[in-house]
């Protein structure tokens, strides 16, 4: 199956063959920022399976485990389409810029000590705080 993800205005993409690697939650405080919710979701693939189009522009940050993290957004729009993290050549893309409500549920869900109080996550989901 191939999909696409894209930021808000269209200029950069992302194309993804195949069944994601892995779909997790992180409720960690930088990506709550990065993704403007009480969580982010997204989906990691291998690079084999991942082809990008348009001009990005990146902001490297540290990551709550102390690895560099480089987002990937459009210097249009400012939507994040991918991240990778340093040590880990997968692609993550925030699952929203997919547009795809049938889009696979997560399986795993990190930094739960940060989960805001009122959030549920799904029954048989792998936890880690």
């Amino acid at each position: 199956m191939d999909r696409e993800a894209s930021c808000s205005c269209g200029g950069l993409r992302i194309r993804v063959r195949g069944e994601p690697v892995r779909v997790s939650v992180c409720h960690c405080l930088e990506c709550q920022k990065r993704s403007g919710s009480v969580f982010a979701m997204q989906a990691r693939f291998d690079p084999a399976n991942v082809e990008t189009a348009g001009e990005g522009k990146t902001f490297v940050r540290s990551g709550d485990s102390g690895s560099r993290i480089t987002q990937t957004f459009c210097p249009n729009c400012g939507s994040t389409v991918w991240y990778q993290i340093e040590g880990d050549p997968r692609f993550a893309v925030p699952v929203g810029a997919f547009a795809d409500p049938g889009f696979p549920a997560p399986a795993f869900s990190v930094y739960e000590e940060r989960m805001h109080a009122w959030v549920r996550m799904p029954d048989g989901i792998e936890r880690m705080d």
